[in-house]
């Protein structure tokens, strides 16, 4: 069985919260009545928080794992006793010093291994994005050249622009391509509809005025294509009048 550890040396290890549950209560017991120890403690979370503020991200548990299995082989000597002297502080600090080193091993290591997911989460977004802007443009190319393809063109006449809806009923698919209208609102959003002969079904969200759009959503009965602005996120249903119909003919 283990020995006990000195409660003196595991103020390093209480400040970084990585004391097993018990020695956190006998750590907390012995606390409250060792000032030094206190003031050890204060010092230490002081330190964390200053290198910790880089980085408020955890790091990846297998990080968390590796520095926290690391702490229980470094101990501090036991606080020495007698007056507060140049000598003493020294070796106070010398004393000190794994426990500091630790915590700064800590901090730098939260903070690299925060910003190293952070650079892999973008990285893994705009790989994410660019593929989905390669597939919809390479479905929109097909579907130009499909042998039944066929295409209409409307103005907006409220707010300028025009839009292009092209069709295949073989594919059973339609893209929507606008340009030159004016971007929505603030909060808002162009959604496309198919128009199912007076019914609206939604059929995806163009953001920005100008663009391209595979439409959500097989044609089936639809008779054509509407364009209402919508809140951010889109609408079930739309929630005002069309600023744009083209129909399939």
């Amino acid at each position: 069985m283990n020995a006990a550890p000195d409660l003196h040396t595991l103020t390093g290890a209480y400040a970084a919260h990585a004391l097993p549950e018990a020695e956190q209560l006998a750590f907390e017991r012995h606390l409250a009545q060792c000032p030094a120890c206190a003031q050890e403690v204060a010092e230490f979370r002081a330190t964390l928080a200053r290198l910790g503020t880089a980085e408020s991200v955890l790091p990846s548990p297998e990080l968390k794992q590796r520095v926290l299995a690391g702490l229980g082989e470094i101990r501090q000597l036991p606080p020495a006793a007698g007056p507060t002297t140049p000598a003493g502080r020294w070796s106070r600090l010398r004393r000190r010093w794994p426990n500091l080193a630790l915590a700064a091993c800590l901090a730098l290591a939260a903070g690299s291994g925060a910003l190293a997911v952070e650079q892999h989460d973008q990285a893994q977004q705009a790989r994410a994005e660019a593929t989905r802007l390669h597939d919809q443009q390479a479905a929109i190319g097909a579907l130009l050249t499909a042998p039944d393809a066929r295409t209409a063109t409307a103005a907006a006449p409220a707010s300028g622009g025009a839009g292009t809806v092209v069709w295949s009923q073989g594919r059973g698919q339609a893209a929507f391509l606008a340009t030159g209208m004016p971007s929505p609102p603030q909060g808002h959003t162009y959604e496309l509809w198919f128009n199912d002969a007076g019914t609206m079904r939604p059929a995806g969200l163009l953001p920005g005025g100008t663009g391209q759009l595979l439409l959500t959503g097989a044609i089936d009965g639809a008779v054509g294509v509407g364009v209402t602005v919508e809140p951010s996120g889109g609408s079930a249903h739309p929630t005002g009048q069309p600023v744009m119909l083209l129909a399939f003919s």
